[in-house]
């Protein structure tokens, strides 16, 4: 996400917001990745807790901006809703519900010939 797809100049003020939030919630969890492989690496105890410290600062940071996406940006609500804090199977908790999967398979080339 470190290129515009579509002219800057053409984007509104709310998708460059939008824009900047996706992009640092992505360096975020890049960030935990980091941390996460170098406390498997570290060898001394000390500075492994310090970046365990590190790694869940970030791990805030990324629940920060998913949670200003959700109230910002349309769709992220119904889809956290849907997937967050539940114990099933994400697969089929997907395909039970009129946005999941089911709904998506309907998308394609198919779909626009059926309604001719």
């Amino acid at each position: 996400m470190s290129e515009f797809h579509e002219p800057p100049e053409e984007l509104s003020p709310q998708t460059r917001n939008f824009r900047r939030a996706l992009n640092s919630l992505k360096e975020e969890i890049e960030a935990i990745d980091w941390y996460q492989q170098r406390i498997d690496s570290c060898t001394d105890d000390h500075l492994k807790k310090i970046i365990e410290h590190n790694k869940l600062e970030e791990m805030e940071h990324a629940s920060m901006m998913l949670e200003w996406l959700r109230r910002n940006m349309e769709g992220w609500n119904e889809k956290l809703k849907m997937y967050l804090y539940t114990d099933g199977d994400l697969i089929k908790i997907g395909k039970n519900t009129d946005s999941g999967v089911e709904v998506a398979k309907d998308l394609g080339i198919g779909a626009i010939k059926r309604r001719k």
